[in-house]
């Protein structure tokens, strides 16, 4: 985060922007905006390069922080310094959860077959766990040193972004 910088002049991202519009959406549902309140100020939201802009949408709102002066931790959200906090936590289990469920099938297998032939035969699972445990470690030493368990988190986040303005769309297509 760059030093002497006030919050308010950073730039918003379309996420920062639909969050905003939807609480407007919301306002204008309460009864606190009229129609052409809201549609100014969603222009507004929409056209916003800054939190400074954004923030002067809601300010005459009640119950609303600020976007450059909340506190809160949004999952998938960045922190004020860009970073997605418990980014390399959720990358980490997202990168070994196949590897996870495919081993676990795989020993599953060899307990069933064991057990019905009445001896311990070979634990053949560990050549599927083995190579690509190797292949994963491999990945995820790579990965944590390059950073991209943030760019995956920043990927998360786009893609959620664009669900929810996929779902606003058919909520309004659908009149609700």
């Amino acid at each position: 985060m760059l030093t002497g910088m006030d919050p308010g002049e950073m730039r918003a991202g379309d996420a920062d922007r639909e969050r905003v519009a939807e609480r407007l959406r919301i306002a204008l549902e309460e009864g606190r905006l009229n129609l052409q309140e809201y549609d100014e100020r969603l222009r507004e939201a929409y056209a916003a390069k800054t939190y400074a802009e954004l923030d002067k949408l809601l300010v005459d709102l009640p119950g609303v922080t600020p976007i450059s002066r909340s506190q809160v931790a949004v999952p998938g959200q960045p922190d004020p310094d860009g970073r997605y906090p418990g980014a390399a936590r959720r990358w980490l289990a997202e990168t070994w959860a196949g590897w996870t469920r495919i081993v676990a099938i795989c020993t599953g297998i060899w307990a069933v077959t064991a057990v019905l032939s009445g001896e311990l035969t070979y634990f053949w699972p560990v050549w599927v766990a083995a190579p690509w445990g190797v292949l994963l470690l491999v990945q995820t030493f790579s990965g944590m040193v390059n950073g991209e368990p943030q760019r995956w988190a920043a990927k998360q986040a786009r893609k959620e972004a664009e669900r929810e303005v996929r779902r606003q769309a058919r909520r309004g297509e659908d009149g609700c």
